[in-house]
């Protein structure tokens, strides 16, 4: 005899090859989501760390900011800044009007800076404040002398800029790791004469706020970059010499109206840290899924070699019209299911055919009817009653007229049996009739219609409108005259269609539930 292997057995060969193929591929995909969500995941939290930082340096700036346009736009304060005199009267009006006007601002400020008043005014006595040279360790405030700055690099580069009301580093601040705000006085006399400058500087860190966002021991370096030089002004952490070679994530973040942008260098070994575990995992996770899956598929191929041939006859038998065959099955596996399915399935084709055969005859009844109810007999007895009292008048052409409205009318109501029509048959329809009855009324009633072109062609159901014109002369009509307006637009996704008139209406108490 000639050997032969099972059909269920050799699906085994390419169920087996789909299922390795499968679980590479979920492996590999598992293993690339979760690469990708550590990595999104990490990315969104130093996007987050980098918001909180841009939101906390733009509060402080906008607050250093309302400082010196507090003082520039203070009368008394620039008076004072101006005042000449007697020392004791100079020492009372810096007691009375430019320390109480710089040292509120400094009370209200959350963290330590130093504000620093720098005087054209030789009568003013000099205030100095900590060492410069220091670290900001508390808020302090000096009123200096302009000497003092007038031949810095800083202030003649500023002055030759033509710039004002701008954030620079000068002095010690890239040093000590501050950051200082640089304003004119100007007199209100003219707004050209400089009597002094501000100098309002705070620490970079405080700016940046809390750096638990950015975890710089995992290699995660911030900086913050003067966007139209380029030059790095602030750097927490240590990218390194591979900084460039395109192992880090590079993400940036603008400081709103300012020069600055938060820059902040994610290596890839912190956004692919325990990949290697997972790797292992996913591997272990893929072969033993292989495993079960193949002495999965041997089991079944065992069990369902011998009712398959028994299934495929019955399948043969429905092919060829025989609904009446039926399978049974002992025990309660799927197969008993698939058995039990085929022979209520050629018990309900057999149910189906049947059915189909007399809901297709009630169907053609039903569309009968109600083509025959379409077609109002009223309406046809009242035009033919019309005709007949218009030709014993001798009334040809109206009888003409009416006759031939009255054939195009129902042409249009028939509609060779069609239920939907374009709206234009629709509103084409509508006029006949509309026309039969100025016939009948001898133009009685003024008929407007406002019809967009462009929904012509949509299809609505069959004599939509004309029962509700009809009603317009049934209910609405008690006067000499009546006007009816039709109007038809699309909203949206539907189409409104409007009858209008100016008849007597419905009584409120009709109206009412």
């Amino acid at each position: 005899m000639k050997r032969y292997m099972p059909f269920t057995y050799k699906t085994m060969i390419p169920y087996l090859l789909l299922v390795l193929l499968t679980d590479v591929l979920v492996g590999y995909i598992s293993y690339s989501m979760l690469i990708q969500s550590r990595t999104e995941m990490a990315e969104s939290n130093i996007r987050t760390g980098m918001e909180q930082a841009r939101n906390n340096i733009r509060y402080q700036m906008d607050e250093i900011q309302r400082m010196s346009d507090t003082l520039f736009g203070s009368l008394s304060f620039q008076r004072a800044l101006q005042k000449k005199g007697e020392p004791l009267e100079i020492y009372l009006t810096m007691l009375d009007e430019i320390v109480p006007q710089i040292t509120a601002p400094l009370q209200l400020f959350g963290n330590h800076i130093r504000l620093m008043l720098y005087t054209l005014n030789s009568d003013l006595n000099i205030v100095s404040g900590d060492n410069l040279a220091d670290p900001i360790m508390d808020s302090d405030y000096y009123i200096l002398s302009f000497d003092d700055i007038k031949d810095s690099e800083w202030y003649h580069t500023f002055k030759d800029s033509g710039r004002d009301n701008i954030w620079l580093q000068i002095d010690t601040d890239r040093q000590l790791g501050n950051i200082s705000h640089i304003r004119r006085l100007v007199s209100y006399n003219d707004y050209n004469t400089v009597i002094g400058y501000v100098r309002i500087t705070v620490s970079l860190d405080d700016l940046l706020g809390n750096f638990t966002a950015f975890p710089v021991n995992q290699g995660i370096t911030l900086r913050l970059i003067d966007e139209p030089s380029g030059g790095n002004i602030y750097q927490q952490g240590s990218a390194g010499e591979h900084e460039n070679d395109g192992s880090f994530l590079t993400l940036h973040e603008s400081i709103p109206e300012s020069d600055y942008v938060i820059e902040t260098l994610v290596p890839s070994s912190y956004l692919t840290k325990d990949a290697g575990r997972m790797q292992k995992i996913i591997f272990a996770v893929c072969a033993i899924s292989f495993l079960a899956m193949a002495c999965i598929g041997l089991l079944v191929a065992l069990l369902s070699g011998r009712k398959m041939s028994r299934i495929v006859t019955l399948v043969r038998s429905f092919q060829e019209g025989n609904f009446q065959k039926r399978i049974r099955f002992s025990g309660n596996d799927e197969f008993v299911q698939i058995a039990d399915a085929f022979n209520i399935m050629g018990t309900n084709i057999q149910t189906l055919i049947h059915s189909v055969y007399e809901q297709g005859i009630q169907k053609k009844q039903a569309e009968l009817e109600a083509l025959q109810a379409q077609i109002n007999p009223h309406f046809l007895y009242n035009t033919l009653s019309t005709i007949s009292s218009l030709a014993n008048l001798g009334e040809v052409g109206k009888v003409t007229d009416m006759v031939q409205g009255l054939s195009r009318f129902y042409r249009l109501t028939l509609n060779q049996g069609k239920v939907y029509i374009p709206l234009r048959d629709e509103i084409e329809q509508v006029s006949t009739y509309l026309d039969i009855q100025r016939v009948k009324y001898a133009n009685a009633f003024n008929v407007y219609f406002d019809i967009e072109p462009a929904i012509g062609d949509v299809l609505v159901v069959k004599l939509i409108l004309q029962p509700f014109v009809e009603n317009i002369f049934k209910h609405a009509w008690f006067g000499d005259t009546i006007a009816i307006r039709i109007t038809g637009r699309r909203m949206g996704e539907q189409i409104e269609l409007k009858i209008i008139d100016n008849g007597i209406g419905i009584k409120p108490t009709e109206l009412r539930p």
